[in-house]
């Protein structure tokens, strides 16, 4: 492992552990250790909800939870209480340098805590890198539809303008970042996500038959879905697809996990479509039961409409469950058709029926796809390996 020239990182994450709502927050939570490991010195700063602060050592890395008065209801707008948090981030930050020392560079995640990130690079003279994780605009599939949306494509713009660096985890986001903000490419550095294989490796067998068991008998096979439950991530289309499936294989058991403002939707569409014996949504659950589903699913689904990476595939793919992803975005990157996973046409049912079915009816060739795409976790995206090309645009 190649070590680097020691530096110290103040970083901006408005997501990390246990608040996490979704990729951004598992990156943060990964990366903080892994570059702590290469001799980065990081702080980590980020808020959490009500008045307290605390400071923690978490595998190296020092995270600072800002307490924040501004929880949901308590300002007039979300975006007021963006600007109210990152107030209170950078005010923290300050005190931080104030006690500490200064730091080499300061790193924020995404625009929700880019007011904070370019008032302290402006006013403490440090340069600034930022994550961008996904897009405004990308979201709205090329629209803005909203006058928050209008107002968070503006804060991505200045983002991108006042960074050094502009870091994304795949080369459609590098495309779509130098086409909304004008980036010069030469500014972007593509990063990708990683994931840590040995979470699953450390899970008992013995324990895994009973958990199975518990959401299917022997005789069905599980299609899973993790994610947010969010329009974008086309949930819909895989119960869509739920009907087709079952028409050539009567014994699957379909499991959507996550939580996200559409879950009554999806539940209500899975019940008014008649599925609840073959889909089950349990909203939330651990962790640990998350990644037990992993290791026992038979297929991981990911049918997104728009998708800046795909974590949820690495992790699919470092479980050795062999995945059925869209053809768009980063998953488009990560998994190659008929080499690592299936990928089926965005926003297709059929497509998505027939990946499934693919993947169910042809164990030889998905077991060969499923061992190619662990390989390429342990040699592409493993965390040590994303600390270190962090650490090259560090340097």
């Amino acid at each position: 492992m190649r070590i680097l020239v020691s530096m110290r990182v103040l970083m901006l994450s408005w997501e990390y552990p246990p608040h996490v709502a979704g990729g951004l927050g598992k990156h943060v939570a990964e990366l903080t250790p892994a570059l702590a490991r290469r001799q980065v010195e990081v702080h980590l700063v980020t808020p959490v909800p009500g008045v307290h602060h605390s400071v923690e050592v978490s595998e190296g890395a020092t995270i600072h939870r800002v307490g924040v008065a501004g929880e949901h209801g308590e300002c007039p707008t979300f975006f007021s209480e963006v600007l109210q948090v990152n107030g209170a981030l950078e005010s923290e930050c300050k005190r931080i340098i104030e006690r500490s020392g200064p730091f080499d560079l300061i790193h924020s995640h995404d625009w929700l805590t880019s007011f904070a990130g370019i008032s302290l690079k402006n006013a403490c003279k440090l340069p600034l890198l930022t994550t961008i994780h996904a897009t405004e605009r990308g979201r709205g599939r090329g629209y803005l539809r909203s006058d928050l949306s209008r107002k968070i494509d503006d804060a991505e713009w200045r983002l991108t303008y006042e960074a050094w660096r502009v870091i994304c985890c795949a080369h459609h986001m590098a495309r779509e970042i130098h086409s909304y903000f004008g980036t010069p490419l030469d500014k972007i550095d593509v990063i990708p996500n990683g994931v840590d294989p040995s979470r699953f490796q450390a899970l008992d067998s013995r324990d895994l038959g009973d958990f199975r068991a518990s959401y299917a008998s022997d005789d069905e096979a599980i299609i899973l879905y993790v994610g947010r439950i969010v329009q974008e991530k086309g949930v819909e289309v895989l119960v869509r697809s739920v009907p087709l499936v079952l028409a050539q294989a009567p014994q699957t058991r379909f499991i959507l996990v996550g939580k996200g403002p559409e879950l009554q939707r999806i539940r209500q569409l899975v019940g008014q479509m008649g599925l609840s014996h073959s889909v089950l949504v349990p909203g939330f659950i651990t962790d640990e039961d998350r990644d037990r589903l992993y290791k026992v699913a038979d297929c991981a689904v990911f049918p997104s409409l728009y998708e800046p990476f795909g974590i949820v595939a690495l992790e699919a793919m470092a479980a050795r469950t062999p995945v059925v992803v869209s053809e768009i975005g980063g998953l488009r990157e990560v998994v190659k058709h008929a080499e690592t996973g299936i990928t089926i046409y965005p926003n297709n049912p059929e497509s998505c029926a027939w990946g499934i079915l693919h993947t169910l009816q042809h164990p030889e060739w998905t077991r060969q796809r499923v061992e190619n795409a662990y390989r390429m976790v342990l040699t592409r995206y493993t965390w040590d390996t994303i600390a270190g090309q962090t650490g090259d645009v560090y340097q």
